[in-house]
This record gives C-alpha cells, structure tokens and sequence, in this order.
C-alpha cells in the first residue's frame, strides 16, 4: 500500500509517526498536532506485524479501524 508518512517531535529527540494512505487527508483527530511531511507515497506493506522504522505496530488494523496508523507511546523512534 502506498502511504503518505508524517512524523513529529517528541522529548528527548524522539519522533512519532502518522501514516495515512496516500493522497488522504490528515484525519480530524490527529490534526490537531504538528505534524511535517516526511515521506510521500512510500510502498510499505500493510500485513506487516510492525514497521520498525516508525514504530508502527499492526499497521493493517490500525488502518482498517482509524484509517491511518501512529507510532505507540513506547515505540518513539530517534
């Protein structure tokens, strides 16, 4: 699936991710953060168990259910 991803700053020079397939919108919920463009219409396999470099656990369901997929608390990435 092509995805659209955004990351931004965390303490200690952390980041969290936004991924949200391509071409949509940042959804209500999370735009509400500051958010930067990072990477557009990058191919990322949706079935995955974890996108490690955004610390993006179970991408595919958090799509499904959100329609986008964040970064979990304890999976900020450096």
């Amino acid at each position: 699936m092509r995805m659209d991803i955004y990351r931004r700053a965390e303490a200690q020079e952390k980041f969290s991710h936004l991924a949200v397939p391509e071409g949509r919108p940042i959804p209500q919920e999370a735009i509400n953060v500051d958010w930067e463009s990072e990477h557009r219409g990058i191919e990322l396999d949706e079935d995955a168990r974890h996108w490690d470099r955004y610390g993006i656990a179970e991408p595919g369901r958090q799509i499904r259910e959100k329609g986008y997929a964040i970064t979990q608390l304890s999976a900020q990435t450096d």
